[in-house]
């Protein structure tokens, strides 16, 4: 009995013409709608009254106090979240122990909660009136929440993961073969990280912290719990917008001050842009997930 012809296998990629124009324009539609437009409306409202007029809005006294906080808290940030994601992907990909599950979970934890309970839950452990360690904090006269420190550490909390998950699966594909050969032929622990291990991630940690730096110097949600709001003190860039906006009169300010937020979006884009195209190959083995 003859066995029954298969109808022929259709390769997706091979669709009609017009289905892929349909989609590809579907999809520019949908981000010229909500990311290039409002971004070109942004610009235009910021530079609305003239260059001087952003400017003068730009080189406030209490934006330039702003921007500086953001840089600072980013420059604290990133180089902490940078050294602690490499040696937790290391640990995660090159070591078997009990409670690995649980640590993945813990490190996946900034995704799933919402930066504004983030704060909160700082809140609770740093408040000098009503915080758990309290008592500790008003002993020493150290001064955490509504202040410089708990901006950085809100806004470690919710970086961490970037780096961590950029760094794992590359590690994983790359499996451990590099370095114990280099074990094998007398290197140190250190020496092996610096001279094998750190060589072939670098790109997917370069681009892990361009996306850590981005989104340190874009929080807003679990900044504003922690921060205090004091214009000029502890208003970041994001914080300050929003401070603008509110006050009544002209909102052009907070627009121009907006712009600059968007700005640092640019040049981050550009970088990975440029990081993509040079180191293709490497990034997409570090995007590669489980």
């Amino acid at each position: 009995m003859a066995e029954p012809r298969l109808p022929p296998q259709r390769d997706p990629l091979q669709e009609p013409a017009w289905v892929r124009w349909l989609l590809i324009g579907a999809a520019g539609a949908i981000m010229l709608l909500i990311v290039v437009l409002p971004l070109l409306m942004l610009l235009g409202t910021a530079f609305g009254n003239g260059l001087k007029a952003w400017l003068n809005a730009v080189t406030e006294p209490n934006t330039v106090a702003a921007l500086k906080l953001t840089l600072l808290t980013a420059a604290i940030v990133v180089p902490v979240n940078a050294i602690c994601g490499v040696f937790a992907a290391w640990a995660l990909t090159r070591f078997e122990f009990r409670g690995k599950r649980m640590l993945l979970a813990l490190i996946d934890l900034p995704f799933a909660v919402s930066p504004v309970v983030a704060g909160l839950c700082l809140i609770l452990l740093f408040s000098p009136s009503h915080g758990f360690f309290a008592d500790f904090l008003n002993a020493y006269d150290l001064k955490i929440m509504f202040a410089t420190p708990g901006i950085v550490l809100a806004t470690m909390f919710v970086t961490f993961p970037f780096v961590v998950r950029e760094l794992i699966p590359l590690m994983e594909q790359q499996g451990s073969d590099e370095e114990l050969a280099a074990r094998s032929l007398g290197a140190n622990a250190w020496s092996m990280f610096f001279r094998v291990t750190l060589p072939n991630i670098k790109w997917g940690l370069l681009y892990g912290v361009l996306l850590c730096s981005a989104r340190a110097m874009g929080e807003f949600g679990a900044v504003t719990v922690v921060s205090g709001n004091v214009v000029g003190k502890t208003n970041t860039l994001s914080l300050h917008v929003e401070v603008l906006f509110n006050h009544p009169g002209d909102p052009t300010p907070a627009f121009a001050v907006a712009s600059l937020l968007a700005g640092l979006a640019l040049v981050t884009l550009v970088i990975k842009i440029w990081l993509e195209a040079r180191h293709g190959d490497a990034l997409a083995r570090s995007h590669r997930r489980h």
